[in-house]
């Protein structure tokens, strides 16, 4: 029996008509009954949700926003379709029902909630256009919701994911389609068991389309991007950047761990666990050989990988009573870290104090530096940068632990790592 491939989509390469139109050539080229193609939100559409949720919740204007993001995606439509296809109507509809749900109240406590059922639109908005286009062009598919599909808990905003409901649901819906059609749905998005919108944490497409993949024991998995495949570095920071033609699973996991872009840190491990090939390849050259992450342990890499991870906020908890840090304070600390569901990318303790490096999150920072307070003292820095030297060699040492406006910084047998002011 066949199995399926699962392709994913980012905002990059769906960002404007002429986007949508490479799109539909680079699954011209690859097509496969057996296909189910997950899509992002175009462009910075998710950052323009989250600017008009900000809004709302200042009491601000958002009007004008959504007038401008609704202007740009019926524009891109104008590009694609004649006047009366009825891609017109639905997205028309689509907003109509946006500024609906943003009427509701929102304030601190339902923050999460209503900031998933906002930002889905965007992925349902780009889903539709592309589905109506595709469909137009004779590359027949089917438009299937995601929500029904990924079982998620109600972890708004970082949802966890019900894998033996999530299996039991795709192959319910998906495989009777997949033996007629390919399938377009959303990436970032899913249900709680409730009906509730949730989503996998901010860029999850990627992870989606390893659950998918995963629940249907897919073939393989091809990430198309803007760059030629995995880099040694971020090509917009750094000059004479090296591409992987093969990477190991474990490597990618922590490539991804430290905060590289190119794929989602939770990706790796659901295609790892069933060895199901991961490609990462370019849109803009689509014949391009991309990078290959699999089964490879014998594969070692002598360039260094270089990782920068920006909005960073380093705290250092300090005792107030003269006695040294121990596992209890460092307990008590992650139990908070828990509570509020904040990963530390860094961690450092000295005598008396505990230093983490953490993402800068609305709300959450606030919420730790109030609560911690009681037990120490607090202090923090925002605006920071992360960077991760990954296999790092004598001349990536000296060029990077010498640099100014280090805040801190960690040496290991493989890896450097600094935070230091933007």
């Amino acid at each position: 029996m066949t199995k399926a491939i699962v392709y994913k989509f980012g905002g990059a390469s769906v960002k404007d008509a002429s986007a949508i139109k490479n799109l539909h050539r680079v699954l011209l080229n690859r097509l496969q009954s057996k296909m189910v193609v997950i899509i992002s939100a175009m462009g910075k559409t998710t950052n323009s949700l989250e600017e008009i949720l900000r809004l709302k919740y200042d009491q601000k204007d958002y009007y004008s926003n959504c007038a401008i993001l609704r202007k740009n995606h019926l524009a891109i439509c104008s590009e694609l379709f004649e006047e009366q296809n009825p891609i017109f109507s639905i997205v028309e509809n689509l907003f109509l029902q946006l500024e609906r749900d943003l009427e509701q109240a929102l304030h601190k406590d339902n923050y999460d909630q209503y900031y998933d059922r906002i930002v889905s639109y965007g992925e349902v908005l780009s889903t539709k256009i592309i589905h109506a286009y595709l469909c137009e062009q004779n590359f027949f598919c089917i438009w299937q919701d995601a929500r029904e599909l990924i079982v998620t808990d109600e972890s708004f905003r970082s949802a966890k994911v019900n894998w033996s409901l999530t299996a039991k649901e795709c192959k319910r819906q998906l495989e009777e389609k997949l033996r007629k059609f390919p399938v377009i749905t959303q990436g970032f998005i899913g249900a709680s068991a409730s009906g509730k919108c949730t989503t996998l944490g901010r860029e999850g497409s990627d992870f989606s389309a390893a659950i998918i993949a995963h629940s249907l024991r897919a073939k393989s998995v091809t990430i198309w991007k803007d760059v030629p495949g995995v880099l040694n570095a971020d090509p917009k920071r750094f000059a004479d950047t090296v591409k992987f033609d093969r990477i190991d699973y474990r490597e990618a996991a922590e490539m991804t761990y430290y905060g590289a872009s190119v794929i989602h840190p939770k990706t790796i491990k659901p295609l790892a666990n069933l060895k199901i090939p991961l490609h990462v390849r370019s849109f803009i050259e689509p014949e391009g050989k991309g990078t290959i992450i699999g089964d490879f342990p014998e594969e070692r890499h002598a360039v260094p990988t270089i990782v920068v991870k920006g909005q960073q906020v380093l705290v250092t908890f300090e005792v107030t009573d003269f006695t040294f840090i121990s596992e209890s304070h460092i307990h008590q600390v992650y139990a908070e870290l828990e509570r509020l569901r904040l990963g530390v990318n860094m961690l450092q303790t000295s005598a008396i104090s505990i230093s983490i490096c953490v993402n800068e999150e609305l709300f959450k920072l606030e919420q730790l530096v109030d609560e911690m307070s009681v037990h120490f003292k607090v202090r923090y820095n925002d605006g920071l940068q992360l960077m991760t030297v990954k296999n790092y060699n004598e001349s990536a040492k000296n060029q990077f632990l010498g640099r100014e406006g280090i805040l801190m910084e960690q040496t290991t047998r493989s890896t450097i790592q600094l935070v230091y002011k933007a």
